[in-house]
């Protein structure tokens, strides 16, 4: 039989499962004597006859040995359970990138599901669902008792159909509804963008095609500003990332470390510890670089995280992760199905396990909540700073003498470029503060004050 090391996912998606990367072979212990064991089993045995024979209304053996097999798996944590032929089949689906439903990545908690991210561009998120929520009803009906897999069963359906969750969030005092049109989730892994002369890389999840899109996201980028020697930086946004595949986490991780540990994985005996180290080379040259985190970032997001973050090699930046240390294996049964088991935690370099703790930034940045009642009064008065009359704007105003054309018209390419980041203040509060910290690093570089420097 073989079995499949699922690699740091956090919870389940509506409407999709995960898929494994191939690990060694299965080894059966048990401590418990034979005669326990065996009667414990025709106890099961009778409850089982029992059941069918008697119970109130005619019973699915089938289901009944599914849900008992789920009971089993879900009291060990929140992570292990069973996957029937069908959910089995889904979860290979979500690597590929496309799949359909309504993008959300859950887990439970107390009773009911809670929102560990909404995915970036997909229904959940376009109709304002957050990291954090607790789904308390689907279509009217309770999610409390269920469990997990048979909450994600309800949230799933036909493309274009119309789906209500009523939702509890934190800071608002009365549960309230959102309606989400289902859809085909089509991920994409890593987006880029520029802002200032700083490369942004958004990694929304680890699947597939996380790594060489990072790979061309970022050589997009560095075209984009003019080679290498233009970049100042690199922010790589983890915010509200799930997590998925761990092969993806220590390639991505090792994309930017020239050497050390990445990540190491504990299972119960010594003998089947695993240690991930990095080989040289660096996407980013050395140039400095911020991660972004969140409660939202999750197990692959937080082995990359804590990775750069022990090697002293990014700050990290945001509020503290969702704290998931821990892997699961997923062993295929006969029948089709499948079960996913909890037999490893996983440490970063320093030794640290992030389980049930996540990683914690080196700078705190809170997301401030918009105001819709304040909306407006920000940008108010940027314009009106702006409109500002300054000494340039005074009539006969004495000229500058210390700058040629081409150094004005670059300080003036300089001035822009400060002011968009400080606009985007205002639409990604954290993600500013991240290009401030690179922008602020790259002007007190020794390099940089070599280049700056008058000459004698």
């Amino acid at each position: 039989m073989k079995k499949f090391l699922l690699a740091a996912s956090s919870g389940a998606i509506a409407a999709a499962l995960f898929t494994t990367q191939v690990a060694g072979p299965l080894l059966a212990q048990d401590n418990v004597p034979d005669t326990t064991v065996y009667e414990q089993l025709d106890l099961f045995g009778d409850i089982f006859e029992r059941i069918r024979s008697q119970y109130v209304e005619e019973t699915n053996s089938e289901e009944l040995i599914e849900a008992a097999i789920n009971g089993m798996l879900t009291s060990l944590d929140p992570h292990s359970s069973y996957l029937s032929a069908d959910d089995f089949t889904d979860m290979q689906v979500q690597t590929r990138g496309e799949f359909g439903g309504l993008g959300i990545e859950v887990s439970q908690e107390e009773g009911y599901v809670k929102v560990v991210s909404p995915m970036d561009g997909t229904p959940a998120d376009a109709a304002g669902v957050e990291a954090g929520d607790f789904i308390t009803h689907v279509n009217g009906e309770s999610t409390l008792g269920l469990t997990l897999d048979q909450a994600v069963d309800m949230m799933r359906g036909e493309v274009g159909s119309e789906i209500v969750i009523t939702v509890v969030r934190e800071g608002v005092e009365e549960p309230f509804d959102i309606s989400i049109i289902r859809d085909t989730i089509k991920l994409v892994a890593v987006r880029s963008r520029v802002v200032g002369n700083v490369a942004v890389l958004r990694i929304t999840t680890f699947n597939d095609q996380t790594m060489s899109g990072l790979q061309e996201e970022l050589a997009k980028s560095v075209t984009e500003l003019g080679g290498m020697d233009n970049v100042t930086g690199f922010v790589i946004d983890l915010r509200n990332n799930p997590g998925g595949l761990l092969n993806q986490a220590i390639m991505v991780s090792d994309a930017f470390l020239e050497q050390g540990e990445i990540v190491s994985t504990r299972g119960r005996e010594a003998s089947d510890g695993e240690r991930y180290n990095a080989e040289a080379g660096d996407l980013a040259e050395g140039k400095p670089i911020v991660v972004l985190i969140n409660g939202g970032s999750a197990s692959a997001s937080e082995i990359v995280a804590g990775a750069l973050q022990d090697h002293r090699r990014a700050i990290v930046v945001g509020t503290k992760s969702f704290g998931k240390g821990s892997v699961q294996t997923l062993i295929p049964l006969r029948g089709d199905g499948a079960m996913r088991l909890t037999t490893a935690r996983y440490y970063t370099p320093s030794g640290r396990s992030i389980q049930a703790l996540g990683v914690a930034p080196d700078i705190v940045v809170s997301q401030p909540r918009v105001d819709p009642a304040a909306e407006g009064t920000e940008a108010a008065a940027a314009e009106e700073a702006a409109n500002a009359r300054t000494e340039a704007d005074l009539r006969g105003v004495l000229s500058n003498d210390s700058m040629t054309d081409d150094e004005r018209r670059l300080l003036e390419e300089e001035r822009t470029k400060a002011e968009d980041t400080a606009r985007l203040r205002d639409e990604d509060y954290q993600l500013a503060y991240a290009v401030d910290i690179i922008t602020g690093l790259n002007a007190i570089s020794p390099d940089h004050i070599a280049e700056t420097a008058p000459a004698p």
